[in-house]
């Protein structure tokens, strides 16, 4: 028996990368329907015809449309909202398109979900919403402070659960480097690099559905969950595939690999945790859970009392986390099927 036995799951944005690893994950469990949100007709069509199972169900619509949420949302027992602009470059030169679907997107979902009495929602965040920097971060920064406000409204005792999730590169996923780079040695040319020294979280896309099912499972209204990760800095990743893929430096070059510089919008390292959510969290083993802040609006309590400890607590970023060598790098990289694909081809 599973966890979401006889259960209908919503998954919003649920033709990317991480509707699909639920799906993967789901299809086979006793759950009764697992419904896909997404305004892609091509994705969900070449899913459809993928998949050809029942239990899925398609819904066109866009979360910047309350009316279309509301009409996937109804019977609904949990939802897991992935809908998102999450490329860094896109969003940087049309903000406002990000604050629409980010931000005004995500409070049609949980406004959606509460009317509809949703147990359980969790909603997936980035590192980039941690000190953001890029209008993608600021974004997910602001999605976050919804849902944690709607969730500290509905309390303890409230019938649904809003939670988020944050978690850093997922590995293989929709805009990451690797699939760029395993195209650009496929096509014999210098795979390119941003910042050798640029580090980056490491996770797989099972590493982020254990998070939020994590979340799901544990969190209380306005929580926040963050799975610990280790990280690596490009020139660690790319030597790992290079590696992998039996790329070598180029005669005028020591490194199998072109430095083009940081785009715009980029950190040289991410932060996972920042130190005023480090001084609140509780650490459950794999994974931090940072409570809501409980204060109100009596301005008193902010300027009577302070938080001495934030200002000696480091945050929790790429750069002091785990870090993972040249074969650590391939031991993980080979967890991926489009890793391990090129290999054996």
């Amino acid at each position: 028996m599973s966890i979401f036995k006889d259960k209908t799951l919503l998954i919003t944005g649920g033709t990317g990368s991480f509707g699909n690893a639920v799906l993967k994950r789901f299809l086979d469990s006793d759950i009764k329907e697992i419904r896909i949100f997404s305004r892609d007709e091509k994705k969900q069509d070449d899913m459809r015809h993928a998949l050809q199972n029942e239990k899925v169900k398609f819904y066109i619509g866009d979360v910047r449309d309350k009316r279309s949420v509301d009409g996937a949302m109804h019977g609904v027992d949990y939802v897991f909202h992935a809908a998102a602009l999450k490329q860094v470059p896109s969003c940087e030169f049309f903000p406002i398109q990000a604050v629409r679907t980010n931000v005004f997107g995500t409070e049609n979902v949980l406004d959606s979900a509460i009317q509809h009495g949703v147990k359980n929602v969790v909603v997936l965040s980035t590192d980039k919403a941690a000190y953001p920097i890029n209008a993608m971060g600021i974004s997910k920064a602001m999605m976050e402070k919804v849902a944690i406000a709607k969730g500290r409204q509905l309390g303890k005792d409230g019938k649904t659960t809003i939670c988020c999730t944050r978690y850093g590169n997922v590995m293989a996923s929709r805009g990451s480097v690797i699939p760029l780079w395993i195209d650009q040695i496929e096509k014999g040319e210098e795979i390119t690099i941003t910042d050798p020294n640029m580090t980056r979280y490491m996770m797989t896309l099972d590493d982020a559905v254990d998070l939020v099912i994590y979340a799901w499972q544990h969190g209380e209204n306005g929580d926040l969950f963050v799975q610990k990760a280790p990280a690596a800095t490009l020139d660690t990743l790319a030597l790992a595939i290079c590696d992998l893929l039996g790329k070598q430096p180029t005669a005028n070059s020591q490194q199998p690999y072109k430095v083009i510089g940081t785009r715009h919008g980029e950190k040289l390292y991410e932060t996972l945790v920042t130190r005023e959510e480090m001084a609140r969290a509780e650490d459950m083993g794999n994974y931090f859970r940072i409570p809501c802040d409980t204060r109100d609006l009596n301005y008193d309590k902010y300027f009577s009392k302070g938080q001495e400890d934030v200002s000696v607590i480091e945050d929790y970023h790429s750069h002091n986390t785990t870090r993972l060598d040249v074969e650590g790098m391939k031991e993980l990289l080979l967890k991926l099927p489009e890793v391990r694909n090129k290999i054996n081809h």
